[in-house]
């Protein structure tokens, strides 16, 4: 019978990031991931000073500066009918933890599956895809999760082969659209969101290489654009309102190029390698919160527990507090061979508050910046506040704190903790 300690399904950061920090406690821990590699295109980029800072208590800080990045050095964003806001310049904050980091997140996921298979209790099943949770009763009304149903794929078209791993816990990490937490009877309180966002790639030329990643925003009337970098290509992010993807498809490739091409002339060269409307990769964009995070034997996190707006693009840090909250917390208790409701409860009410917090100011900036953009009318951030974020002196050093570290950031257990390697210093 396959066993583990804790089966952790999802490898994302928050996924990749417990793991390690459960290795690192001696728990055996097995990581699912359903695709075989992590290249997923469009997942976010930003790596923030609290996450840098968890990665330099790990003693991964010199590996981690070495993998191909740039640095953020000021949150600013476009207001309607205000212009450029800077809303945090870390140059306040105190070095090294005065920047967020942008690098594609597949770096990040390989840098953090490298350092976890240093440990001899870590397994990562990659094409293990969670298709149920196990209980000792009959269903979610009836008992204890006691572990997972997957499935794997076979290489040459073979059928996929199934199995089953029992675990002393199931932590979900397996993103806004969770197959455990429905298998759990776990609902959440879903919020609304007035933008959907449409992934594509433009070429970048070699005069163009420069920063390995960055973030470049366009905005103008009922809609806007971002611009990641990549190595040879901009991986773009069109944002309009929430419910008009039939009415983009329906309108044709040409004229998604026209807007393109509007929201960046500097990129209307290129609009061309957008062949078809079938690039174009839809994100339905939600909000949303589970009432309760965990039933016995099973506990979600990250997007799991808590799906969050791109506005701010703070859902990987937060993904990330949450997994060491839950290591601090779990950790210890699994290597005792029980964790009760109550652990499972303590990792949610520790988190619950910044999560709450993350998400009501994602809501105001919705309210604030988005639904008047999308009607074509004036910010609906009232004058008085702009002028504070500009201006007073205790807003432009409390909010790049704020930006970069969030509400309750989280340290490093002491179990996890290493020294940096001698040959790295």
């Amino acid at each position: 019978m396959e066993r583990t300690g804790c089966a952790v399904v999802g490898g994302g950061p928050a996924g990749m990031m417990l793991g390690l920090l459960l290795a690192r406690a001696g728990v055996e821990v097995t990581v699912f991931e359903k695709h075989g590699d992590f290249l997923r295109d469009f997942r976010g980029d930003t790596v923030h000073a609290s996450t840098i800072r968890l990665i330099d208590e790990l003693g991964l800080g010199d590996g981690f500066r070495n993998l191909p990045q740039s640095r953020l050095n000021n949150v600013a964003f476009p207001i309607p009918g205000a212009g450029l806001v800077t809303l945090g310049d870390f140059a306040s904050l105190k070095p090294p933890y005065n920047y967020i980091a942008m690098m594609p997140q597949w770096d990040f996921l390989n840098f953090l599956a490298t350092e976890a298979a240093r440990e001899p209790t870590f397994t990562l099943l990659m094409e293990h895809e969670a298709t149920s949770l196990m209980f000792d009763g009959d269903g979610f009304d009836g008992g204890r999760v006691t572990g997972v149903r997957y499935r794997t794929r076979q290489a040459g078209g073979e059928p996929a082969s199934e199995g089953a791993l029992h675990a002393d816990l199931v932590v979900a990490t397996d993103g806004r659209h969770s197959v455990l937490r429905r298998a759990a009877g776990l609902q959440p309180k879903n919020y609304p969101v007035p933008f959907d966002t449409w992934w594509f790639r433009l070429p970048r030329h070699a005069s163009e290489k420069g920063a390995v990643a960055g973030i470049v925003p366009a905005f103008r009337e009922g809609e806007a654009m971002i611009a990641l970098f990549r190595d040879d290509y901009y991986q773009m992010g069109y944002i309009g309102p929430k419910g008009a993807d039939a009415r983009i498809r329906a309108e044709g490739v040409e004229r998604f190029r026209e807007r393109v091409a509007a929201l960046r002339p500097d990129l209307a060269d290129r609009v061309d390698s957008i062949r078809s409307i079938d690039d174009l990769h839809w994100l339905d964009v939600r909000l949303d919160r589970l009432r309760r995070w965990y039933v016995d034997g099973l506990l979600c996190i990250g997007d799991a527990a808590h799906a969050m707006s791109p506005a701010g693009g703070v859902g990987i840090n937060l993904a990330v507090q949450d997994a060491v909250a839950a290591a601090a917390r779990l950790g210890p208790a699994l290597l005792r061979g029980h964790v009760g409701v109550d652990d499972l409860a303590a990792v949610e009410r520790r988190r619950r508050m910044p999560t709450v917090v993350v998400q009501t100011v994602q809501r105001i900036m919705h309210r604030a910046v988005f639904v008047p953009l999308f009607a074509g009318k004036r910010s609906g951030v009232p004058r008085i506040l702009l002028f504070f974020v500009r201006n007073a002196p205790v807003v432009r050093r409390i909010m790049p704190r704020m930006i970069a570290f969030g509400p309750r950031p989280e340290h490093a257990p002491a179990f996890a903790r290493r020294a940096q390697p001698r040959e790295a210093r």
